[in-house]
């Protein structure tokens, strides 16, 4: 229709244009001179006259043509103004989906912590078996201790696992009143070394301590590569956890398994911390008690971890520098979780500071009001 309607106007124009030169053309034929009316006689007579009214004749026409020629740009210009603004518009080439380009997953090795349990093979049967990619989480196992019986069952798993051994092995001078402690000072020495080899041998970025008595949940590895970025990315986090202090089954929601949450205590256990916050803490690490001097204010300065509502770690060990104690009464009873969670397709940014903070006020203001006798009664 547009088109038929663009065509029409070109048709007239291009009438007007013949009938405006045809009357043009006869008014020359028919003009008498300025100043005096033509005769045929006295053209006839004066060949001269003739000559000049030829001329004449001549530069009128060429006037005119040049006026004609402007109005013919002119019809030219309006038709192209009535084309562009009648023009149906066409659809414009398909643009191919933009491929999103993700990133690589990070490479995360789990750092084992060893000693002189032999039964560091149900740790690291359960750490193979769950791993998604030798690649993306190499395992190094640090030893310490000099126990043959754990080395061997180490050395077992072949290029599986990386095994590493520190060295020093002797005694560490400690004061009088913490004699029966010196277990303690060794785990803090071991640590401390085997963190530097981590970060400063294999240079890498970031690590997951395990210790070499924790059976791990089938999303561990998941759980680690989803909160990864999280940790980079958000300054006021400085460790995710796989393990809940309150984690007894009675004291969870085991319908929620990929609730998580942030926490002010430093809950070990099966811990991810990055290259930055070690160059942090080995200048000042402690001589003993390790995990208690990480939840000081002065090491935590504000900062939170990322803990889940129910573990992805397990103690079995009862045998240790505590002697069992805190196993029997306490860590036996904490619920792995065996229902494996996609964290890497979930949405996690509710744990940004922000976000995290603003939510959890609206919770606790909006809870209902408890009498202390009430709870008394729960």
């Amino acid at each position: 229709m547009l088109k038929k309607q663009s065509a029409g106007l070109v048709l007239w124009g291009a009438i007007l244009f013949v009938a405006w030169n045809a009357l043009l053309l006869l008014f020359f034929w028919t003009r008498p001179a300025p100043g005096r009316l033509p005769s045929d006689s006295s053209l006839d007579d004066d060949p001269a006259s003739l000559t000049r009214e030829v001329i004449r004749l001549a530069e009128d026409a060429q006037v005119e043509l040049e006026r004609q020629r402007g109005l013919l740009q002119q019809i030219r210009e309006h038709h192209a103004r009535w084309s562009q603004r009648w023009r149906v518009p066409t659809a414009a080439p398909p643009i191919p989906p933009r491929v999103p380009v993700s990133s690589p997953p990070a490479v995360i090795p789990i750092l084992v912590i060893a000693c002189d349990r032999s039964t560091v093979r149900r740790c690291l049967d359960k750490l193979l078996h769950y791993r998604p990619s030798a690649e993306h989480f190499p395992i190094i196992v640090s030893q310490d201790c000099g126990h043959e019986e754990t080395a061997q069952v180490i050395a077992s798993y072949g290029s599986a696992v990386t095994h590493i051994r520190q060295p020093d092995l002797s005694n560490i001078a400690v004061p009088p009143d913490h004699r029966k402690f010196q277990g303690y000072y060794k785990i803090a020495r071991h640590y401390r070394w085997a963190l530097g080899q981590v970060f400063h041998r294999f240079k890498f970025s970031a690590a997951v301590v395990v210790e070499d008595d924790l059976e791990v949940a089938p999303d561990f590895f998941e759980y680690f590569q989803a909160t990864y970025p999280l940790l980079k990315a958000d300054p006021s986090l400085w460790c995710v956890s796989a393990w809940n202090d309150n984690g007894k089954e009675q004291m969870v929601d085991s319908s929620k398994p990929e609730l998580l949450y942030r926490t002010d205590f430093f809950p070990g256990l099966g811990w991810l911390l990055l290259a930055e916050l070690w160059a942090e803490l080995e200048p000042k690490w402690p001589r003993a008690f390790w995990d208690d001097w990480m939840r000081r204010p002065e090491q935590r300065q504000g900062r939170a971890c990322v803990r889940p509502e129910i573990s992805r770690t397990m103690t079995f060990g009862r045998k240790g520098v505590s002697h069992g104690q805190f196993f029997d009464q306490h860590l036996k009873f904490i619920k792995l979780n065996q229902h494996f969670v996609p964290f890497t397709q979930l949405d996690l940014s509710y744990l940004r500071q922000e976000t995290y903070d603003r939510d959890f006020l609206a919770r606790v203001y909006g809870a209902p009001l408890l009498q202390v006798e009430k709870l008394n009664n729960l």
